[in-house]
């Protein structure tokens, strides 16, 4: 019986980190930590700021995926973001809802 509620809370444990480990990873992959940090600013913002930034906005993650896919320049400074196109949508969906999700 232990050792059941011992798995049990192990793979509760697991779903809770995994969604953010995983996207941690597919950021990790896309090379987009190369420029962003997660709690400190690089070359472009910290995903923390940029989560704090766009709290609540409607219709935010549509507008950052496109950032994401094609690029942008202005909203952090004079430093473009480049396009990634190494980065399909689907993914682009995922790391900027991961992002947004930070707090």
């Amino acid at each position: 019986m232990k050792y059941l509620s011992t798995l049990a809370a192990a793979a509760a444990l697991a779903a809770l980190t995994s969604p953010a480990m995983a996207n941690m990873e597919l950021a990790q992959k896309k090379s987009c930590l190369a420029c962003h940090g997660v709690e400190q600013r690089m070359i472009g913002p910290a995903y923390k700021d940029v989560a704090a930034k766009y709290k609540g906005q409607k219709g935010v993650e549509a507008k950052l995926v496109e950032k994401v896919l094609k690029g942008g320049k202005g909203a952090w400074g004079e430093i473009p973001m480049p396009a990634n196109p190494q980065v399909s949508e689907a993914e682009a969906k995922e790391l900027v809802h991961w992002i947004l999700s930070l707090k």
